[in-house]
């Protein structure tokens, strides 16, 4: 699976809306049959930073994302929010979900 987390400097202005501002774009991707997830969280240091954890199937879908009519509009309509741009980690890893921590297991639980 392709495994992306990026961090966005939101504008302190947008800070508090931005999961409405992204909201479409959002929508959209986790449709996309090849996403496998697509969660943002809010930073609990920086409230204008958020952080955006996605996985993609693979590169065939990762590369449809990109090509996707709504990824087009996001590029558009995202980055007036936006106080910088944003940061980004993308890996290729050889699974297709996510992998219990061991470290701390919870007895009786997955």
């Amino acid at each position: 699976m392709i495994f992306i987390t990026a961090k966005f400097r939101v504008l302190p202005e947008h800070a508090d809306r931005w999961p409405q501002i992204a909201g479409e774009f959002t929508a959209a991707t986790r449709a996309e049959p090849g996403c496998l997830w697509f969660d943002w969280s809010r930073s609990v240091d920086d409230p204008t930073e958020y952080v955006l954890v996605e996985a993609f199937r693979d590169e065939q879908a990762g590369a449809a994302h990109v090509r996707s009519d709504h990824f087009r509009a996001a590029q558009r309509t995202l980055p007036p929010h936006l106080a910088r741009t944003p940061r980004i980690v993308n890996v290729t890893v050889p699974q297709d979900d996510w992998s219990l921590l061991g470290e701390m297991a919870v007895p009786g639980g997955e």
